[in-house]
């Protein structure tokens, strides 16, 4: 089982990235998929969750109407579109799957996650 993170780099305030999380040894279908972001000193936090069988998505306020979650099950690969990028987005963005289906509570906390991805630096700067 693995999940590849990737999309980072680095891109002026106001613009736009597109992250990748591509999955191997499991369908991402049957996992609740959520994306993280770490940035420097700071504890890791949940960014946005895309909830088991596609059956809803959830976000954090902090990126709400900017960030979006969708998957392609083609691909079995799960995006972040990330609109109106600001310095304060600057992070570490990790991709993470849970076999559970979460409640709400649940999917912000790290460890109800059963694999992780390694991460792709996001920078936003002028």
């Amino acid at each position: 089982v693995q999940l590849q993170a990737s999309g980072g780099g680095l891109v002026l305030p106001g613009g736009s990235l597109r992250l990748s999380c591509a999955a191997s040894g499991f369908t991402v279908d049957n996992y609740t998929i959520g994306w993280f972001r770490q940035a420097p000193g700071k504890e890791r936090e949940g960014v946005s969750f895309l909830r088991k069988y596609n059956s809803g998505t959830v976000n954090a306020d902090s990126v709400k109407g900017r960030f979006a979650i969708s998957r392609d099950l083609a691909k079995n690969t799960v995006y972040l579109q990330m609109n109106n990028l600001q310095p304060g987005d600057t992070a570490v963005y990790f991709c993470a799957a849970a076999q559970g289906r979460l409640i709400t509570s649940r999917l912000w906390a790290i460890d109800s996650y059963d694999y992780w991805g390694q991460g792709t630096l996001v920078t936003v700067s002028s």
